[in-house]
């Protein structure tokens, strides 16, 4: 079982910057591939960023170039620093990371709010 915590997320005015946190506890992390997902007012849950086992790292479109995720497995950490932040990145920072097709756990989540 892993428990996820994550933290950073706060209020920023456009084009500002914030850098999120997801850490856990219970089990290895270096396993797991870890995500942020997030979710705006109204509508769906998105992807946002992956980074694997391996370290492999894939981007959203709307994010590429703005947004970095890392991992410290070490600390079991998977962080997310997000930069020239828009209104339109509005939205509960959600954290997931899983061994694909066996098990996943998510994070609460974090409420990210990009207004002036």
């Amino acid at each position: 079982q892993v428990q996820l915590v994550e933290s950073g997320g706060g209020l920023v005015q456009p084009g500002g910057s914030l850098r999120l946190s997801c850490a856990g506890s219970g089990n290895i992390f270096k396993v797991y591939d870890m995500e942020w997902d997030r979710q705006a007012p109204g509508k769906q849950r998105e992807w946002v960023a992956t980074i694997t086992s391996g370290g492999t790292i894939n981007y959203a479109e709307s994010v590429k170039g703005r947004f970095i995720i890392s991992r410290d497995d070490a600390k079991n950490t998977v962080y997310l620093q997000m930069a020239s932040l828009k209104p339109e990145d509005t939205a509960v920072y959600y954290c997931y990371v899983y061994v694909r097709g066996v098990v996943g756990y998510w994070g609460q989540g974090t409420q990210v709010t990009v207004s002036s």
